[in-house]
């Protein structure tokens, strides 16, 4: 998706982390159980799809589903460093999110349907089969609230909706975590205490270290 010049430092990846820090949190307050469940049906769609079984999706239609995975796609294309969304299986994860958690259904339709009427109204085509630069620039006057105008208000509420779900499905996949470089509860052979850098800049010193309340004083 392309940006304004007061953006360009920043790169994607960055950009949708940032984004995706609340809804990642949203997901991760979720029982251990139910977080567990949305990644065996992704990994089992995915592992499906790898021995060559289509994903047979439960809420969207075929076209739909055709659009959810262009657009979460320019949410999170590929790089060099990690999968796109599609390849994180985020199509997937939306499908069962609009079983599981129903009331998804009550902006998603309808939000697909908006982004397609603007698509053709525009470019004479569907959404998905509009070119990068026509897709982007839908994207454009939706992606930044702030300047929107109120006539795209419609939109504006379902990309932020659709790039929260996008951003939770990703990192909470094994390519996204393998993105966030997350190694879990990895034991550490040496630890030699905090960088003195970093020690610096918080202001505090190992001298003055408080063993009753067992933290770090300031200097």
């Amino acid at each position: 998706m392309s940006t304004d010049n007061e953006n360009k430092d920043m790169t994607r990846r960055d950009a949708v982390q940032m984004l995706a820090a609340l809804p990642v949190a949203a997901f991760l307050s979720w029982p251990t159980a139910d977080q567990e469940k949305v990644r065996r049906f992704v990994d089992n769609a995915m592992r499906a799809a790898a021995e060559g079984t289509a994903f047979a999706p439960k809420f969207f239609t075929a076209a739909e589903l055709k659009t959810v995975g262009v657009l979460a796609d320019m949410i999170i294309p590929r790089d060099e460093r990690s999968g796109s969304a599609t390849d994180a299986g985020v199509p997937e994860f939306m499908d069962f999110m609009m079983i599981d958690r129903p009331a998804g259904q009550n902006w998603m339709r309808p939000g697909l349907v908006w982004i397609n009427a603007q698509s053709n109204a525009r470019f004479g085509k569907q959404f998905a089969d509009a070119t990068q630069s026509e897709r982007e620039a839908i994207l454009n006057d939706i992606a930044w609230p702030a300047r929107a105008s109120a006539a795209m208000a419609d939109g504006v509420n379902f990309f932020n909706r659709f790039r929260d779900l996008t951003a939770s499905g990703f990192w909470s996949s094994r390519v996204g975590v393998k993105d966030l470089k997350y190694q879990g509860n990895t034991f550490a052979v040496d630890w030699n205490g905090c960088p003195p850098a970093a020690l610096k800049k918080l202001g505090v010193t190992y001298a003055k270290f408080d063993r009753k309340k067992l933290r770090l004083t300031p200097e």
